[in-house]
């Protein structure tokens, strides 16, 4: 059996900069107060908890950007996913609960509102990091899911065996 792994992550500059600016901001404060030993704003060089909340509150905003990255895993079990760090175990929905899996162009913009981890009412959940690909799965119970995808024409060609080897296995039970 064949097995498809893919790791994203946000690498868009659109995203970075800003984050880039932050930093490069954050780091201007820091000189300022440490090494010329003046005031930024009503932060004076001596405002050491001030300074200290500054900082701790600025990290983990960092830190979640540069750690969010969406895995996929494509095996004969069905479709495992995980959201980092929204997700703190893998996701895994089994072919047999999928009603609908096919891979689709999407407008991330007019369908969710977006990049990273969204949800509408009329669309349902969407894990993307980037691009205008991705795994549009229904389940069973009509419940929507969307995993983005950089590799489609491979992940449709996995899904079409994976697909095609449950519906021969569906119609060898029938005829037993």
């Amino acid at each position: 059996m064949r097995i498809f792994n893919e790791t994203q992550r946000f690498t868009q500059w659109f995203i970075w900069l800003p984050l880039a600016l932050f930093l490069g901001i954050l780091g201007y404060f820091c000189y300022q107060w440490f090494a010329l030993g003046e005031a930024v704003g009503t932060v004076g060089p001596d405002a050491r908890a001030e300074q200290l909340l500054i900082i701790l509150f600025s990290a983990p905003v960092l830190l979640l950007f540069y750690s969010i990255k969406l895995k996929t895993l494509i095996d004969e079990k069905g479709i495992h996913y995980r959201f980092i760090p929204f997700h703190f175990s893998q996701k895994t929905i089994l072919w047999s609960d999928m009603k609908i899996c096919h891979v689709r162009q999407y407008s991330p913009i007019q369908e969710y509102g977006g990049w990273g981890y969204r949800f509408t009412f009329r669309n349902g959940r969407a894990y993307n990091i980037r691009g205008n690909k991705g795994i549009q799965i229904e389940l069973a119970t009509g419940k929507k899911i969307l995993i983005g995808t950089q590799e489609a024409t491979v992940v449709q060609q996995l899904i079409d065996r994976y697909k095609k080897g449950k519906k021969e296995k569906n119609e060898r039970i029938k005829n037993d």
